[in-house]
């Protein structure tokens, strides 16, 4: 994440974050705190000039979780985990919300390595609306070999986390979160394999790197269609736009039987200016 996100939420985050480390961390402990009592709803600013809605909640560990539209762009936000180990790009964490079984979560890792940004923000958004217990699993977040569990009892947001989405025109509920866990690193189901690969070209802009997170749903045929820009950094960087402009031309094949039923599809590019 550029500094410009960070700076964007600063207000808010800066303060909630303390130091940017969580008291499990602190105590070097395997299990963390749960939050203290949260009012009725996640705290909301909007910004017309920045054109930015910010929804935001803090615990007691030191963890602020944000979710954030931006000019269109979607993203979500955890800030003060455990440093990530320099060099980092990425950071898997086990999530579980409320009785669901825990799953994991791509996140990428920020200019403040205390800082995540996850791969399919609105569909953590959807879950996290609904509020209850949360429980995040930091893979070596204690020490080397020793996880790092957050057990926090969340806030349920009936406005504000809305507000973030509808301003980036995502749906407060979505029958394809449900498909995303068919899906496999390779971004496609079992049985799926790229026929003609995406092949986006480096966009117009002063990065020398970025990436996209895209979902879309493919067809009977292998053609991609209703395509849609998860998440992708930085957010001005019109990665995003250089992704959609590229599946008009890839396609997928299918090992066996042809599918009746379109079928749905998730996949990183990531950009790097040689």
């Amino acid at each position: 994440m550029t500094r410009s996100l960070v700076a964007a939420a600063a207000v808010a985050l800066t303060a909630l974050s303390g130091a940017g480390q969580s008291a499990g961390q602190s105590a070097g402990q395997s299990v963390g705190q749960e939050t203290a009592p949260a009012g009725e709803d996640w705290d909301l600013i909007r910004d017309a000039k920045t054109r930015t809605t910010l929804a935001y909640v803090t615990t007691t560990p030191g963890l602020s979780i944000a979710m954030r539209c931006v000019k269109g762009s979607y993203s979500a936000l955890l800030v003060g985990l455990p440093e990530a180990t320099r060099g980092a790009k990425t950071r898997p964490l086990q999530i579980a919300f409320r009785d669901e079984e825990q799953k994991e979560w791509r996140f990428n890792v920020t200019t403040n390595r205390t800082g995540a940004v996850a791969d399919f923000p609105a569909p953590l958004a959807r879950e996290l609306r609904q509020g209850g217990r949360l429980q995040i699993v930091v893979p070596d977040g204690a020490a080397p070999g020793r996880n790092l569990r957050y057990d926090l009892n969340l806030p349920g947001s009936g406005a504000a986390i809305d507000e973030t989405l509808r301003a980036c025109d995502r749906p407060l509920v979505d029958p394809r979160d449900q498909e995303l866990d068919a899906i496999g690193e390779d971004g496609l189901q079992v049985g799926m394999r790229w026929d003609r690969q995406i092949r986006p070209r480096y966009p117009v802009n002063n990065y020398a790197e970025g990436f996209a997170v895209t979902t879309c749903v493919a067809q009977p045929d292998g053609k991609l269609r209703d395509c849609v820009i998860e998440t992708e950094h930085p957010a001005d960087g019109r990665f995003g736009g250089a992704v959609l402009d590229a599946v008009r031309s890839a396609t997928v094949a299918y090992d066996g039987d042809q599918p009746s039923a379109p079928r749905m599809m998730a996949f990183r590019v990531n950009f790097v200016m040689r």
